[in-house]
């Protein structure tokens, strides 16, 4: 285990240690959809999507994506993976054609006492559809690899396993989906490089404007986030354009910003009450009944155009 390696291990028994200790006193149990209702209907509300893994341990999570996956008859690769740190698997499905690869992240594992819907049942939620979607629609000038990983709460450590065995050569960028179930405004994080001198972040600012968002009013561009991260670093620690996507009230943007940019300082007071998405972020309050359609369907929509005007 190399000393990088370490830190991640680390990282990953503290953050579910916390989450552990903050989710002791659960709230009612939350009933999964059982996945013969969802493959009843052909075409899944998507808060349906989160439903099926919502409160379900992460061995049963894996294990749905990669079901319905099967039994909707969308082709998908398993790449497992088993490290010192962990074991699990990520599944990718491919869609379209073209030389360049636009990989789509959402992770299918949540932290101790969550049911996860939000984190990260929301974007697994919109990969699913995205899927379907494509498979009728498939984008003609690029490749998009909806990629569902796992171990994201314990380091990225599906994110790291698969960068390490897979050629990533010909990979236009990454957006990881995190917390997409909540508010009204998409947010693009851990851009570091200028609009202009990142392609996928330029074309992803070009389809919200063509979709009648506002740069700084209903879509934001943040900078590298200090404190929180997600599976998109392992990519961008080997040099690939790659960064965070996630939905947030745009009537909190400025409460939003003072939490995320000032971790420490506002620790304590934001243990108290912590602003959306983050007021469940991690815990047992984060139910699908929290999340709000409009949010899924807004990220869904936004990632299709995208997809069809690279």
């Amino acid at each position: 285990m190399t000393l990088r390696e370490l830190r991640f291990f680390l990282r990953g028994r503290v953050n579910n240690g916390v989450a552990r200790l903050v989710n002791w006193r659960r709230g009612a149990p939350v009933e999964p959809l059982p996945l013969e209702a969802l493959l009843r209907s052909p075409r899944p509300a998507l808060l349906d999507y989160v439903r099926l893994l919502e409160g379900r341990p992460n061995e049963e999570r894996q294990a749905m994506v990669a079901q319905y996956l099967a039994a909707r008859g969308l082709p998908f690769r398993r790449y497992p993976y088993a490290t010192l740190e962990g074991s699990g698997e990520n599944f990718a499905v491919d869609v379209g054609a073209g030389e360049q690869t636009l990989i789509l992240i959402g992770h299918h594992d949540a932290v101790p006492g969550s049911p996860g819907a939000n984190d990260d049942g929301s974007a697994v939620a919109i990969l699913l559809a995205l899927a379907e979607r494509f498979v009728r629609d498939p984008p003609s000038r690029v490749r998009v690899r909806l990629l569902f990983t796992g171990g994201e709460e314990i380091g990225y450590l599906g994110a790291r396993c698969y960068v390490k065995a897979t050629d990533l050569k010909g990979v236009l960028g990454v957006l990881s989906l995190e917390l997409c179930g909540i508010g009204d405004s998409l947010a693009i994080w851990d851009a570091v490089a200028p609009l202009d001198g990142a392609p996928l972040l330029r074309a992803f600012a070009g389809t919200l404007e063509g979709l009648g968002y506002r740069r700084d009013e209903t879509y934001h561009v943040v900078g590298r986030i200090p404190l929180f991260g997600s599976d998109h670093r392992a990519f961008a620690a080997l040099g690939v354009p790659a960064f965070g996507l996630t939905v947030v009230p745009a009537a909190r943007a400025e409460d939003l910003r003072q939490f995320i940019f000032n971790p420490l300082r506002n620790a304590f007071r934001q243990l108290v009450k912590r602003p959306p998405p983050f007021d469940t972020y991690h815990t047992s309050g984060d139910r699908s009944e929290t999340l709000e359609p409009s949010a899924l369907e807004r990220t869904t929509e936004a990632l299709f155009a995208l997809a069809h005007s690279l």
